[in-house]
């Protein structure tokens, strides 16, 4: 074989090598973001880290599942290789079918797009910087809250498995993330509650002070769910309104995998 050929080929695997840990390395940078600017700041639990890694940030649940799939193959391709080119690509999981694995992809937003979820405090309601709405949540969809490390509020409507808390700031680190309930303007609940940031008490009475600072009225403002939600258990280790965009239609629920918990090194 011609010594030229062989030395070219090494040359293209080294730097698709490189290529692919250079681009993966800035994505997980996103996991970390922010935390330097606030020490009580909440990662993205490690369930998710693969959802952020992920060029297409498909859903989490969905892509530990398949991970468990590659880890079982006992495969040596990286996996994000092995699932979209390599030897899993026609991997079909029942747990959840390859059709959902592709459609259900998580908004990750830009900072330009995160400004039509962020909220400001006038005369103690709850407002939609661009335009002015009010913050007014409608009964029967759930919204969710995210606190960014830089102290920016954002709200919209969840919808599992395209839009959920790590979407507005992209995968980065959060102060606080969780549910809200609001009517015209006025908060009349909010609660920690999110699988993607596993919020402490801590983090939730960071957000209690970042209201009262606003001189949001808290008096009858209910602290914990007014509904059915139970605080998600995530494997983590100890890790429509009239100004945003309309997120309706929502998606079946998915079961969880990844048992186990554990990355492997070559995941990317």
């Amino acid at each position: 074989m011609n010594q030229s050929f062989v030395s070219s080929s090494n040359t293209e695997k080294l730097e698709a090598a490189f290529s692919r840990w250079s681009r993966a390395t800035a994505c997980a940078a996103k996991v970390g973001k922010g935390l330097s600017k606030d020490e009580k700041a909440k990662e993205l639990a490690t369930d998710y880290w693969l959802e952020a890694i992920d060029l297409r940030h498909r859903y989490g649940h969905n892509l530990n599942l398949y991970h468990d799939a590659w880890c079982n193959s006992q495969s040596s391709q990286p996996f994000f290789y092995w699932l979209d080119m390599g030897d899993g690509k026609d991997v079909d999981l029942k747990e959840c079918r390859r059709m959902d694995l592709e459609s259900q992809v998580i908004q990750y937003l830009a900072p330009k797009e995160r400004e039509a979820y962020e909220v400001i405090v006038e005369h103690g309601k709850l407002v939609y910087r661009q335009g002015g709405a009010f913050v007014d949540t409608s009964k029967g969809i759930k919204w969710m809250f995210v606190l960014s490390t830089s102290r920016s509020l954002y709200v919209g409507q969840k919808k599992r498995g395209m839009f959920q808390h790590s979407s507005f700031v992209a995968g980065a680190a959060t102060i606080a993330a969780g549910r809200i309930v609001a009517s015209n303007g006025l908060l009349e609940a909010i609660w920690a509650y999110s699988g993607h940031y596993c919020p402490t008490e801590e983090h939730f009475m960071e957000l209690i002070q970042f209201l009262e600072e606003h001189h949001v009225d808290l008096t009858n403002v209910k602290k914990g769910p007014i509904d059915d939600d139970v605080q998600p258990v995530v494997k983590a280790k100890s890790v429509d309104n009239t100004s945003a965009p309309p997120l309706e239609n929502s998606i079946p629920p998915v079961k969880t995998g990844n048992e186990s918990g554990v990355v492997r090194s070559n995941a990317i």
